[in-house]
C-alpha cells in the first residue's frame, strides 16, 4: 500500500511519466538495516539503482559500496572520493583491474595473473561458485560467474606481498528469505576463512510488497555465524527498491476481443523489471473523473510496439483516461536496466521527495 505522503506527491508531479524516490523512506529503511546487522560490514550493490541522491542517503548507512565496472566506479568515487569501493564484475579490463579499490573481488586464475602482471598492489577475495543445493531461489548466478574449487585451490600459490588473499566472495542466490540464506551461509563459513563477503539476494516480493526480508534474524544469524571472522553482505535490490515509484498517466482505454487494456504513457523501456521477471508490477491508480472500466480485470501495457510491454496482467481495478497510475518497488532495477531508447519516446522525468 502506497502512502499518502507518496501519493500526493505524484499526483503533483509537472509532467507524466516521471520516477518519484521517496529518499526520507530510504533513510529509514537503510538505517534499520543498519542496525539490524551489528557487526556486520554492509555493502551496497550500486548496479541495483546508481541514482546519485539515492547514494547519498545511503553513503550515511553503508559501510563501502560494490560496483562492476569503470563506469559505476567513476561515478560512486566522484561523488564519495574517500569511499571504501569493492571492484567485482567478470570480464573485467586490464584498465578496470588497475583502479583503486579496498577489495577486488577476482573471478578466475587468469584474472588474478593478470592483476599480478600490473605490479600494483591489491587485496584480493576469491570468487567461488559454490556447489550448493539452492531451492527457491529466484536466480543462481552459476555457469561463468566466480570459480570452482579447483579453480580457487589453482589461485592460491599466487599470491606474494604485493596481491594479497583477504578471502572469499560468493554470491548464494537471489530471491531466499533469511533462514535458507542463512543455512547457505553456514555451509559456506564451513571452509576456515577470515573474511568473507556473502553477497546479496535477499528476497523482495513485488506480488506482496508489505512482506519485507527478515532482517533481524538474518543479523542475529549472521553474527552467531560470523565470531572469529570479518563477514560483509553487499544486497541491492532489497535496499533500495521500495523508494521507487513510476508515475504516469492512462492514455487510452479500450477492448479488444473482450479484454480490456489501459494504455499508459511510457512503458517497459521505462521500467523494464515486470517483464524481466515476469511479474505483475503493483500499482495504485489515482482516479481523474469518472472511469472506463469499472472493478473489472484490465491489463495495463506501454506504448511500445510490442505484446511483452506488459505492467500488469488482468487485475481487477478500475481506471479511466486521465488517470495517474503509481507504480511502486521502482526503486531497483528499473531504469537503469530498461532499454531506454527503443522507439526513441521521451525520456521520463526524476523526481526526488526529500519531506
Amino acid at each position: 500500500m502506497i502512502g499518502p505522503r507518496v501519493l500526493t506527491a505524484a499526483a503533483a508531479l509537472p509532467e507524466a511519466p516521471a520516477y518519484l524516490y521517496d529518499l526520507p523512506a530510504l533513510d529509514e529503511h537503510v538505517a534499520a538495516v543498519r542496525r539490524a546487522l551489528g557487526p556486520v560490514e554492509l555493502y551496497y550493490a550500486v548496479k541495483a539503482n546508481p541514482d546519485a541522491e539515492l547514494l547519498r542517503v545511503l553513503a550515511g548507512h553503508v559501510d563501502g559500496f560494490e560496483v562492476s565496472s569503470a563506469g559505476e566506479h567513476a561515478h560512486v568515487t566522484s561523488l564519495f572520493p574517500s569511499a571504501r569501493v569493492a571492484l567485482g564484475g567478470p570480464g573485467k579490463t586490464d584498465a578496470e583491474l588497475r583502479l583503486p579499490h579496498h577489495r577486488i573481488h577476482v573471478e578466475s586464475p587468469n584474472e588474478l595473473r593478470r592483476l599480478i602482471a600490473t605490479g600494483l598492489e591489491a587485496d584480493v577475495l576469491l570468487r567461488l561458485n559454490p556447489d550448493l543445493p539452492v531451492e527457491g531461489a529466484a536466480l543462481t548466478m552459476s555457469g561463468p560467474f566466480g570459480m570452482d574449487e579447483d579453480a580457487v585451490a589453482q589461485c592460491l600459490p599466487l599470491f606474494g606481498d604485493r596481491v594479497r588473499l583477504r578471502g572469499l566472495h560468493a554470491h548464494l542466490a537471489s530471491g531466499l528469505d533469511a533462514g535458507p540464506l542463512l543455512g547457505l551461509a553456514r555451509r559456506l563459513l564451513d571452509h576456515a576463512w577470515e573474511e568473507v563477503n556473502l553477497g546479496g539476494g535477499m528476497a523482495v516480493s513485488y506480488e506482496s510488497p508489505g512482506s519485507r526480508f527478515d532482517w533481524e534474524a538474518y543479523g542475529k544469524g549472521l553474527a552467531e555465524l560470523g565470531r572469529g571472522r570479518r563477514l560483509r553482505i553487499e544486497p541491492g535490490r532489497a535496499l533500495t527498491v521500495y523508494c521507487g515509484y513510476y508515475v504516469t498517466k492512462v492514455v487510452d482505454v479500450k477492448r479488444v476481443r473482450g479484454q480490456a487494456y489501459a494504455i499508459l504513457l511510457g512503458g517497459t523501456h521505462h521500467l523494464r523489471t515486470p517483464a524481466t521477471k515476469g511479474h505483475d508490477q503493483p500499482f495504485t491508480v489515482l482516479p481523474a473523473g469518472r472511469p472506463d472500466v469499472t472493478d473489472e480485470p484490465v491489463t495495463l501495457v506501454g506504448q511500445l510496439c510490442t505484446p511483452k510491454d506488459v505492467f500488469a496482467r488482468n487485475i481487477v481495478t478500475s481506471v479511466g483516461v486521465g488517470d495517474t497510475v503509481v507504480f511502486e518497488m521502482a526503486g531497483a532495477y528499473a531504469w537503469n536496466i530498461s532499454h531506454h531508447d527503443f522507439l526513441m519516446h521521451p525520456k521520463p522525468a526524476f523526481h526526488h521527495l526529500r519531506a
